[in-house]
């Protein structure tokens, strides 16, 4: 299947302006990250979920109203959100914190909030789902995430350092670790939860932009060797437009599954769907432009393998005497 008819596009024109682009969304998301917070799903942060069903929907300053009237301690903390299909009349309270992680306690904070909401009289209701993490649970799996991710890049750097050279891998850390700060960047922007959904997700998209960019990067390395006299730009220019249509069959198609996941997967799955969109579009976009860029740059800094093994072949070869030579020594 031809998308494109030779494509002939100068990506690496962009390629400083794709920079500056992403360099403006990392920062505003940190600022955002760094005002709001990190918001924490139950995994990672540790409390209680209580999701509950309606016989008629109530507002979310009612919910929150009777919880501060009388949930023991006062519902100050807790977080009160529809859930779900709004058909469903479902409200979700989470309350961040938890009592002690053993015994007949773990559910106590989740009945409270029903006891809370039943006080108030805001209509009959039954609890469709609950939802209870302890403190060090949550700090165990926020290690285990960060570990996840840390080993992942690593386990890139060595591969794509084995298989090209430690340049194309440079290329492909950074634009993997790109995606993921723009992708917690849109997270912070739409208050997105950090959950065990969303940290899935993000690896996924990490594996997906470095499958991408191993496409290109190999179609580089092929190119280096056939087109010698070609400059470094023009080789990875014309790299990615022989893979262009691989690369846009692959991203749509992608794309699309995430878009219908997001549209009909349901409230649980809209922090993963979300992800995967940003990422799969930010790694396309990375594999493109910011491991190109950061591979230019690289090896203009320090000659590769590649670059000098002409030159050194050709001194190698013994030079061929010219025509004026042989005739002189032939008289």
């Amino acid at each position: 299947m031809h998308i494109f008819t030779n494509p002939n596009y100068n990506f690496l024109r962009w390629r400083w302006h794709a920079v500056a682009l992403s360099w403006i969304i990392i920062l505003a998301g940190v600022f955002v990250l760094y005002t709001k917070g990190v918001p924490k799903g139950v995994e990672f942060a540790g409390g209680t979920s209580v999701i509950m069903q309606f016989d008629t929907t109530p507002s979310v300053d009612s919910v929150r109203r009777a919880l501060n009237e009388n949930y023991p301690g006062g519902g100050q903390d807790a977080i009160v959100q529809t859930y779900g299909d709004p058909s469903l009349r479902q409200v979700m309270v989470r309350v961040p914190q938890v009592g002690a992680e053993q015994g007949a306690s773990l559910s106590a904070a989740a009945q409270n909030v029903e006891n809370a909401l039943r006080k108030s009289n805001l209509g009959n209701f039954t609890v469709v789902g609950t939802e209870i993490v302890g403190p060090a649970v949550g700090e165990e799996l926020t290690q285990k995430g960060i570990w996840a991710f840390v080993l992942s890049l690593v386990g890139i750097l060595g591969y794509i350092a084995f298989r090209f050279e430690f340049s194309f891998a440079a290329g492909a850390v950074i634009a993997t670790l790109h995606d993921v700060l723009v992708t917690f960047a849109f997270l912070a922007f739409f208050r997105y939860d950090l959950s065990l959904n969303v940290v899935a997700a993000i690896l996924t998209v990490t594996g997906y932009s470095t499958n991408d960019t191993i496409v290109i990067f190999d179609r580089v390395r092929e190119n280096m060797r056939k087109l010698r006299r070609e400059s470094l730009n023009d080789i990875i220019n014309i790299s990615i437009n022989q893979t262009l249509g691989r690369t846009v069959i692959t991203a749509g198609t992608a794309l699309l599954s995430a878009i219908a996941l997001f549209l009909f997967g349901g409230e649980v799955l809209h922090g993963f769907a979300f992800t995967m969109i940003v990422g799969i579009i930010t790694g396309t976009y990375s594999s493109v432009f910011v491991a190109a860029a950061i591979v230019t740059f690289w090896r203009r800094t320090k000659p590769s393998k590649l670059s000098t093994a002409a030159p050194v072949a050709a001194s190698a070869a013994p030079a061929r005497k010219s025509k004026s030579q042989r005739k002189a020594r032939a008289s």
